[in-house]
């Protein structure tokens, strides 16, 4: 258990998108917090706060998790991806061109914490169905796109990622 005086910092050390970070946080910072705010990195949206809607989806050790639930001091240790870390030199993931193109997104506000569910769902099972990618991102919420063309794009990855 984690004994702190009001006020005081706690040193975390994360391995973000494969690049090592100490930083000194409070302990009540939330992990979608941290990884805005104190790495820069803007791509995890900050959408609920309550888990509803999935916009701050990141890979933690692997496991899908809503950065908005998690402290930054729990993640010490830790290895953690988010959608910054999906391209690689600036080449998009086969998730992201199958985003891409089949229209995936509109606003682009739900879109990371998609595409890095799909992401999670895909490495777990790299031949969905329909059905089971409805029931892997049951948890993200799109109040723009209706669905059809998330569940296609992640369809479309699916055989991009199995090519």
């Amino acid at each position: 258990m984690l004994i702190v005086n009001k006020g005081e910092k706690v040193k975390i050390r994360v391995k973000v998108n494969g690049i090592w970070y100490e930083r000194y946080v409070s302990p009540r910072m939330l992990l979608v917090d941290f990884i805005r705010d104190e790495l820069g990195l803007t791509g995890t949206k900050v959408g609920c706060d309550t888990t509803t809607c999935g916009a701050c989806t990141v890979l933690l050790n692997g496991r899908s998790v809503k950065s908005c639930t998690v402290f930054a001091v729990q993640a010490d240790g830790a290895e953690i991806t988010t959608i910054e870390g999906l391209s690689v030199d600036s080449k998009l993931h086969p998730i992201q061109e199958a985003f891409k193109d089949n229209f995936a997104l509109q606003c682009g506000f739900c879109t990371p914490g998609m595409i890095m569910q799909s992401y999670f769902l895909l490495k777990e099972n790299p031949n969905p169905t329909e059905e089971e990618v409805k029931d892997g991102l049951h948890g993200n919420i799109c109040r723009c796109t209706g669905y059809q063309n998330i569940i296609k794009a992640v369809l479309d990855a699916s055989r991009r990622l199995r090519a």
